[in-house]
């Protein structure tokens, strides 16, 4: 900013006074631009500048992080739905699921690695919404994304990170409910299921050992083993199952 002279010189000329405005721009090596009330509003290169320089001076977390910012981050997980398990400080697997199901949501790499791109997101958030509306819960499994919602009332409550059938095995589309399920492990002819709620003939959906960012199963649709024991109690018998792309 230049100083300001505590005594005013007077100008009887327009010419003048838009001359001395000149020199003084040049002077301060600015340009200005008259702004309009739209002009104003808009972004500007300095504030997309102040945005990605706060990601870029956030730590980068991954699973083993520890400490203040590990919380920070499940804090904000939590707060948009995405199921850490709780706010520990400890970047476990729980926490790196519920990352690879944000980064599934908002486009971005599955690596749940948390650098400047997901810390931009997470300030920025695409918020999903259920295809379905129910005034109880139940669950949705977007074969897209690879994540299952848990809904209730028209809302997202939960957010999973999921694996459906791959493409030689594909997890079949429609509208179902739950019609049974295990409370413990299933050994199956093509592996081990864990606490399955089986929606259609022999699929399910049933916690697993391995969740892989793509889809690998037999047809069912896998969720993190702790995932499905916070979400055992939720869900039971005739709660809808919609599957979609």
């Amino acid at each position: 900013m230049l100083p300001v002279s505590p005594h005013t010189t007077r100008l009887r000329h327009p010419a003048s006074r838009a001359a001395l405005g000149m020199a003084l721009l040049v002077t301060a090596g600015g340009l200005a631009v008259t702004a309009s009330p739209a002009s104003a509003a808009a972004p500007t290169p300095s504030t997309v500048t102040t945005v990605t320089l706060a990601a870029s001076s956030k730590p980068v977390l991954r699973q083993g992080s520890k400490g203040a910012a590990v919380s920070t981050l499940q804090r904000r997980l939590t707060a948009l739905h995405y199921d850490v398990g709780g706010v520990d400080g400890d970047f476990g697997p729980s926490t790196h699921h519920a990352v690879v199901a944000f980064q599934k949501v908002n486009g971005l790499a599955r690596d749940g690695i948390v650098g400047p791109r997901t810390w931009a997101a997470l300030d920025r958030p695409v918020v999903p919404k259920p295809k379905y509306t129910h005034s109880g819960y139940s669950l949705e499994a977007n074969l897209t994304r690879q994540v299952l919602y848990l809904a209730r009332g028209g809302s997202v409550v939960r957010i999973l990170d999921a694996s459906s059938g791959k493409s030689s095995t594909p997890t079949p589309t429609g509208n179902y409910k739950i019609e049974r399920r295990i409370d413990g492990w299933r050994q199956s002819d093509l592996g081990l299921l864990w606490r399955p709620n089986y929606f259609y003939r022999g699929y399910a959906v049933h916690g697993a050992t391995s969740v892989p960012t793509y889809p690998a199963s037999h047809g069912c649709v896998r969720v993190p083993i702790p995932a499905m024991n916070r979400l055992w109690s939720v869900i039971g018998v005739g709660v809808p199952v919609h599957v979609y792309r």
